[in-house]
C-alpha cells in the first residue's frame, strides 16, 4: 500500500469549477447524477466548493494521488445496442456516442477481471462498468486502447513524478523497475498505481508468467482486487465510495467515476483498440505534453511544431523545388491502428475440464486427507492447457475446509495442465459432499469428486482390571474405570464412546432408577478416547442412587465395540448398638484404677483384725 500523504494535493482551479458546472448540468439532465460521498469515519474529502479535498490521516492511495483526467461524460445517455447491452457479445461494432465506445482489449480486460474477482470474492459484488470508470479518468481507457495483442501498452503509461511539487512526495520503491525513475515514484500503466501498492497487488492475469503494470488484464485485476479489499461490498454505497476514495483520495475523483460509471452502466459498445477518445484535461490543469521536468499521463507522443518562419500575408506558397525556398516540415503522425482479433487467454483455449486424480475422497472425522482434487484442462484436440485458473468449491453440508478454513479457493494449472486444490481437513460432521471444479471466467462443464467422511472407529473395548465397581446407596462409586479402545488391533484415539447405565447385560433395556452420570445427572453421556485410545472415568464420577440393586455400564463404539461393566449398589452398613452391660463414665471423668499401693502383696495375708470381714458363702447366698 502506499505510504500516508499528509497533505493536500494541488488541484487546478479552472478543472475544479469545470466539474462542479458539469456536475450540476448532469443533475439537470438525463445523464448519471454525480453523488457526493457518504459523510462517515471512512475517510474522504469534506471540501466545499473548491474541487479541493483533505486526505484522510492513515490510509493510502493505489495511485499516490497523481492527477488524472477530470472530463465529464455527455449529457446524452448512450443507447443501448442489441446483442451488445454492455456485456461484450456479439460483433466489434462502433455505434453511439464516441465516448461510450471502449476499446475492445481493454473491455475485455475488464470483464475478464470481474469474473475473476466475483470468483475468489463473490461477496464483493465487483463491476466490470466501475474499472472503466477509473481506466476511463486515470488513463483514458489505456490511451484509447493502444495495447498489443496481449494487452501491453505500445509504450509505457507514466504519471508525474511524485516529488512532492504540486503532487505527493513519494521515494523511490522499486528502483525504477517499473517506472524508470531511481528517485521518485511514479504512477504507472493504464490503472496508475505507484510500485509500491503494484508490488502488493500486481497480479498475472493473461497468464505470461508476468506481473506487468503496463498490461491492462493485469492491472485490471489487481485493482479488482484492490477496490474490494477490506470486505467491501460494491453493492453498499458507502463501500463504493471508500473503495473509489481508497484509489485517489479526492471528493473531485469520487464524482469523475462515479459519472462515468453510471454512464458506462447505461450502455456501451467495443471499438477497435487504439480508436478510443482520449481526455484532455487533467486535474492539476495540465494538457498533453505536460510542464517541463513532467511526464503526461499518456502514452502518446506530441509531435513537434514546424520550425521554418511562417509565409507573409498575401504571399503566395513559393513553388516546390524552386530555388531560395524551404520545403515545410512534416509532422509525423501516428498510424491508423490496424483492428485484431480478441485476446484469446489461456482460459479460452480449454474445451474440457476433467478429474485428474482422486475422484473419489475418503477420511475419519478431524483429520487430514491424504490426497485432493485435482483437475485437468484440456483443449480441443485432448493437449493440457497450462497457467488456466480453476476454482474449487465445497458444496454440501459439512464443515470440511481448505486450509486457511476456506470454502472456495483458486489453483492455476501446471505445464501439463493439472490444477490442485490446497490441502484438505475433515471436521468433525460425518456425511458426503462434493468438491465442485470450474475454469474461471468460462461456463464449460464442472469436474466433481465425491466426498466422504465418517467418524472414527473402534471394533474392541476392553476394560483395564478388574477390580468390582460397588458403592452403597447415597454414595459416588470410589473406583476408578479406565477402558482401552482399538481398531483393527490398533488403538483408536478420538472415537465417540456412548455410554448408558442398563439393568439387564442380557436384556440390555435403559435403566430408570439407579447409578448416574455426575457432571450430565442422566444415565446416557459420551466420552472421546484419548490419544492413546483410552477412556477414563475417574473415582466419583458416577453416583449409585437409592436402590439396591445390580446394573451395568454399557459401551458402545462406532466400529462396533462394545463393553458391560457390572455396577453393583449396597446398602449402607448398619450402624453398631451401644453395649449395655457398660456403664457410661461421667463425662470428662477418667475412669478410676487402683493404686499399686493399695494392691495387696502377694506375700500377705489379711489379718484377723482387719476392719472389713470377709463374707463367707452362706452369708453371699443368703444377701444375694
Amino acid at each position: 500500500m502506499a505510504p500516508d500523504i499528509g497533505r493536500r494535493l494541488r488541484r487546478g482551479a479552472t478543472s475544479g469549477a469545470v466539474v462542479a458546472a458539469a456536475v450540476a448540468a448532469l443533475a439537470a439532465s438525463q445523464a448519471p447524477e454525480a453523488i457526493q460521498p457518504t459523510t462517515d469515519s471512512a475517510g474522504g474529502d469534506r471540501a466545499v466548493g473548491t474541487g479541493e479535498g483533505t486526505p484522510p490521516s492513515g490510509e493510502g492511495s493505489a495511485t499516490g494521488d497523481s492527477p488524472y483526467y477530470t472530463e465529464l461524460p455527455p449529457l446524452n445517455t448512450p443507447p443501448k445496442q442489441p446483442g451488445v447491452p454492455g456485456t461484450g457479445t456479439g460483433p466489434l461494432v462502433v455505434t453511439g456516442p464516441a465516448e461510450a465506445g471502449i476499446p475492445a482489449t481493454v473491455l475485455s480486460a475488464y470483464k475478464r477481471a470481474e469474473q475473476s474477482v466475483r470468483s475468489t470474492a463473490p461477496g464483493c459484488n465487483l463491476p466490470w462498468q466501475l474499472l472503466a470508470g477509473i481506466g476511463k479518468v486515470e488513463s483514458g481507457q489505456a490511451s484509447g486502447g493502444r495495447v498489443d495483442a496481449n494487452g501491453t501498452t505500445f509504450r509505457p503509461i507514466l504519471g508525474p513524478a511524485l516529488n512532492g511539487v504540486g503532487f505527493a512526495n513519494i521515494s523511490d520503491t522499486d528502483d525504477g523497475a517499473y517506472d524508470g525513475d531511481r528517485v521518485h515514484d511514479r504512477a504507472v500503466g493504464p490503472m496508475q498505481f505507484i510500485p509500491s501498492t503494484w508490488a502488493t497487488w500486481g497480479q498475472d492475469a493473461n497468464g505470461d508468467g508476468k506481473k506487468d503494470p503496463n498490461n491492462i488484464y493485469d492491472a485490471a485485476q489487481a485493482a479488482g482486487l484492490y477496490l474490494c479489499a477490506n470486505d467491501r461490498n460494491l453493492a453498499l454505497k458507502a463501500d463504493l465510495d471508500r473503495a473509489i476514495l481508497s484509489y485517489n483520495r479526492s471528493t473531485e475523483y469520487l464524482n469523475t467515476v462515479l459519472s462515468w460509471f453510471e454512464y458506462y452502466k447505461r450502455g456501451t459498445h467495443q471499438v477497435p483498440d487504439g480508436t478510443g477518445v482520449l481526455p484532455v484535461d487533467r486535474s492539476d490543469n495540465r494538457r498533453p505534453g505536460g510542464l517541463p521536468g513532467t511526464t503526461p499521463t499518456s502514452s502518446v507522443p506530441v509531435s513537434p511544431s514546424p520550425t521554418s518562419p511562417a509565409p507573409k500575408p498575401g504571399s503566395q506558397d513559393p513553388k516546390p523545388g524552386t530555388p531560395g525556398t524551404t520545403k515545410p516540415p512534416t509532422v509525423p503522425t501516428e498510424p491508423t491502428p490496424v483492428p485484431k482479433p480478441p485476446v484469446t487467454s489461456p482460459a479460452d483455449k480449454v474445451a474440457a475440464l476433467a478429474v485428474a486424480g482422486n475422484r473419489q475422497l475418503t477420511t475419519i472425522t478431524d483429520s487430514d486427507f491424504t490426497g485432493v482434487p485435482r483437475a485437468a484442462a484440456l483443449d480441443a484436440s485432448g493437449k493440457p492447457v497450462a497457467r488456466v485458473n480453476v476454482r474449487f468449491e465445497i458444496v454440501g453440508a459439512t464443515d470440511t475446509r481448505f486450509a486457511g478454513g476456506k470454502t472456495v479457493v483458486t489453483a492455476t494449472t501446471t505445464s501439463s495442465g493439472i490444477a490442485s486444490s490446497p490441502a484438505l481437513r475433515a471436521g468433525e460432521k460425518a456425511g458426503t459432499f462434493t468438491i465442485r471444479a470450474t475454469v474461471v471466467g468460462r461456463t464449460l462443464g464442472a469436474a466433481e469428486f465425491a466426498v466422504s467422511v465418517t467418524e472414527r472407529q473402534a471394533d474392541t473395548l476392553v476394560r483395564v482390571g478388574e477390580a468390582p465397581l460397588s458403592a452403597a446407596t447415597g454414595t459416588a462409586f470410589a473406583q476408578e474405570l479406565q477402558v482401552k479402545a482399538t481398531d483393527k488391533g490398533a488403538l483408536a484415539p478420538g472415537v465417540l464412546v456412548t455410554a448408558e447405565i442398563v439393568s439387564s447385560k442380557t436384556d440390555p433395556k435403559p435403566a430408570t432408577e439407579g447409578p448416574t452420570f455426575k457432571d450430565a445427572s442422566s444415565r446416557t453421556a459420551a466420552f472421546t478416547t484419548a490419544t492413546d485410545g483410552t477412556l477414563t472415568l475417574k473415582a466419583g464420577d458416577l453416583l449409585a442412587g437409592d436402590k439396591v440393586e445390580t446394573y451395568f455400564l454399557k459401551l458402545t463404539a462406532p466400529g462396533g465395540g462394545t463393553l458391560f461393566v457390572e455396577l453393583k449398589v449396597t446398602a449402607p452398613a448398619p450402624t453398631p448398638d451401644p453395649d449395655p452391660t457398660q456403664e457410661p463414665s461421667e463425662p470428662g471423668t477418667p475412669e478410676a484404677s487402683p493404686s499399686p499401693s493399695a494392691s495387696p502383696s502377694p506375700s500377705s495375708s489379711p489379718s484377723p483384725s482387719a476392719t472389713t470381714p470377709t463374707a463367707s458363702p452362706s452369708a453371699t447366698e443368703s444377701k444375694a
